[in-house]
């Protein structure tokens, strides 16, 4: 795209690609309420998520992320359930909001909490947003590196390598 830009008071012409759109960081202070508010829940065991830098990209630049935050609730304890069925999205004892068709409006709309108890599911919610809305992503890479598994449970936090395509 062809700017009208300057740039210390020098007109600016040509073509000009935008770079990576990055999220404005916040510091550790800001997760600490939202990761505690799931911490004092006391049906819940443990919860974690994944964070890496992608090894390919189809093109685009890899950029660390943190994905996938799953939680495991004492509902959930004692089955043997993979913790990509537990991703707070698609949680089978935490609840859900689906998202339903509207032909008022042509669109689909996010409908109304169904679970038991959305207290809970908000609080994990707020907390999937933390991880992966990008806001801390410096804070995370720095306390648990790159190509992570993380864990995170009363007593203690578990960080294992995490292998991915």
């Amino acid at each position: 795209m062809t700017s009208r830009r300057s740039f210390l008071g020098i007109p600016v012409e040509g073509d000009i690609t935008e770079g990576a759109t990055r999220v404005d960081q916040k510091p550790i202070e800001e997760l600490r309420p939202i990761m505690q508010a799931v911490l004092d829940d006391p049906t819940i065991i443990e919860f974690g998520w994944r964070q890496y830098t992608p090894y390919f990209n189809d093109g685009d630049p890899c950029e660390f992320s943190a994905y996938g935050l799953w939680v495991r609730t004492d509902a959930d304890e004692g089955d043997d359930i993979d913790e990509y069925d537990l991703e707070v999205d698609s949680h089978r004892t935490l609840g859900k909001v689906p998202w339903v068709y509207s032909e008022e409006a042509r669109k689909y709309e996010r409908g109304t909490y169904e679970g038991p108890d959305e207290a809970r599911y908000d609080r994990c919610q707020a907390l999937d947003g933390a991880i992966q809305g990008g806001a801390f992503e410096h804070v995370l890479l720095e306390a648990f590196g790159d190509h992570a598994s993380i864990t995170v449970r009363r007593e203690g936090i578990e960080v294992d390598f995490y292998a991915h395509d």
